[in-house]
């Protein structure tokens, strides 16, 4: 069998004599039939673990019930303190460092959504920023969903509407189109195909300020 690398053999009587003499083995425990069991426990702030081992003789298995027995291994010199100590102090300022560039790292901040931005758009239109400039895809988004008051609120309604006396072309006249459809729509609709209220209010209002 092998124990944490080493080969332990199978040992008759005077090799184990030699061995419990040469490793100052205290007690053994677990005679019978010719076997052996017994147990190690390194010592010292440097062995933390309890090791369990059981040896078996020529003479057959190891029998009873396993105990643990103290193995007292040879404490660690002063040379091999100080090279264990500065492998953990190394250790450390090493994951203190892996740390400290985790929390040193910029978090990124979360990208802006199509709505948010149409309606920022919207917002520095009303107000006359002198950075605001004509954004088209701005513009489509919210000519999309002008009708759904969860992407535009009630209280930007009025402001979109202001927005939407300075539609020209071929803009001006596709809304127009797409809220006279709507209109028929809810005309030709019964039940459960009925328009929402506040879409049908905001339809109105759309064709009363272009048409």
């Amino acid at each position: 069998m092998s124990v944490q690398g080493l080969s332990v053999p199978r040992l008759g009587h005077e090799q184990l004599d030699k061995a419990k003499r040469l490793t100052d083995l205290e007690a053994l425990t677990g005679w019978g039939g010719g076997g052996l069991a017994l147990a190690w426990r390194p010592v010292g702030p440097e062995h933390a673990a309890s090791v369990g081992v059981t040896l078996q003789t020529t003479g057959g298995a190891a029998w009873g019930a396993r105990q643990d027995t103290a193995l007292e291994l040879p404490e660690l010199t002063p040379e091999e303190k100080r090279v264990l100590e500065r492998k953990l102090k190394k250790e450390r300022r090493k994951e203190e460092r892996k740390q400290l560039r985790k929390d040193a790292a910029p978090s990124v901040p979360a990208k802006p959504s199509g709505a948010q931005l149409a309606l920022d758009y919207l917002r520095g239109w009303a107000q006359k920023h002198e950075e605001w400039k004509f954004q088209k895809t701005r513009q489509t988004w919210l000519l999309l969903h002008m009708y759904d008051n969860d992407q535009v609120p009630d209280e930007l309604f009025s402001t979109l509407l202001a927005y939407l006396e300075g539609l020209r072309g071929r803009a001006r006249e596709l809304t127009v189109q797409k809220a006279e459809a709507l209109m028929q729509k809810s005309d030709e609709a019964r039940g459960a195909d009925t328009l929402p209220l506040g879409t049908i209010q905001r339809v109105r209002q759309v064709l009363q300020l272009l048409s």
